[in-house]
């Protein structure tokens, strides 16, 4: 059954790992994988990757994404958005921190944090606005 809007924008709003799809050009399926993502209700969602790479080269050239977030308890539900990208910008140190307290245990984030803003590059936020959206509960099977 499909979920009603409300039910679908709290269930992005959760901290699932979402699977970000986006155009890999001609003769190529889409490059689809895992990522972190920051959504609340009504709003654009954002994500954070490396400035150069292949992911964000292939989403500044489609200019939109999808993002598929699901689950199978207690039942099986899951969310899809589609959208354009509304704003590209350098990510900063705090939403590095934010992103990551969303997903790990609060011992853990401040160890990652320091790590991944000194090793993994130069990141960017990719903001997306949800356009179409693909939800259900199949409830308990």
């Amino acid at each position: 059954m499909a979920l009603t809007r409300e039910e679908r924008e709290e269930f992005l709003a959760e901290p699932h790992i979402a699977a970000l799809a986006v155009d890999a050009g001609a003769g190529r399926a889409p490059l689809t994988v895992p990522i972190w993502y920051q959504y609340e209700p009504g709003g654009d969602l954002w994500i954070m990757t490396g400035l150069d790479s292949r992911k964000n080269e292939l989403i500044q050239a489609a200019g939109r994404l999808s993002l598929m977030v699901d689950r199978i308890e207690p039942t099986i539900r899951y969310v899809s958005v589609e959208g354009p990208v509304v704003n590209t910008v350098p990510a900063t140190l705090e939403q590095l921190r934010e992103i990551s307290a969303r997903y790990l245990p609060a011992e853990k984030v401040d160890g990652y944090v320091d790590f991944a803003w000194k090793n993994h590059g130069e990141q960017v936020v990719v903001h997306v606005r949800p356009e179409r959206w693909v939800s259900s509960d199949l409830g308990q099977v």
